[in-house]
């Protein structure tokens, strides 16, 4: 991906990063499908001899997620975080995958992470309790 140096996110997508991004999301959209236990069975099984992803590498890759997809750009945590992590094994890497839920309002929400900080995500992903997860 072309990335301006001063942001870490390109300002528009090339087409290849465009088209691998749709890709993405088309099969997160069917791995969310599946049931919670066969989900993290796939991305384990995906995950596999990818090396860790960095902070930079998995904002680029949701950020572009969000560029293509409504859905991903909006309230589909699930969706965004699973094409997220799909587009970084792309690259070779993978972050970590998180699902889980808080009390104090319940809620649940699924996010990526690198080195346990939550990437993209809003402060309160922080109160969230990690209920499944596939690491690095």
């Amino acid at each position: 991906m072309s990335i301006p140096v001063a942001t870490g996110v390109p300002a528009r997508l090339p087409f290849a990063d465009r088209c691998a991004a749709l890709g993405c999301v088309a099969a997160a959209r069917l791995l969310t499908r599946f049931s919670p236990r066969t989900l993290c069975r796939v991305l384990d099984t995906v995950r596999r001899g990818a090396r860790p992803a960095t902070e930079p590498q998995a904002a680029r890759a949701r950020h572009a997620v969000v560029t293509v997809s409504l859905r991903c750009a909006g309230n589909g945590c699930l969706q965004r975080s699973v094409a997220t992590a799909l587009l970084c094994r792309l690259g070779g890497r993978w972050p970590q995958w998180c699902t889980g839920v808080r009390t104090e309002p319940f809620r649940a929400h699924a996010w990526v992470a690198v080195d346990g900080r939550p990437v993209g995500e809003p402060d309160d992903t922080r109160l969230y309790h990690p209920l499944l997860s596939v690491p690095r």
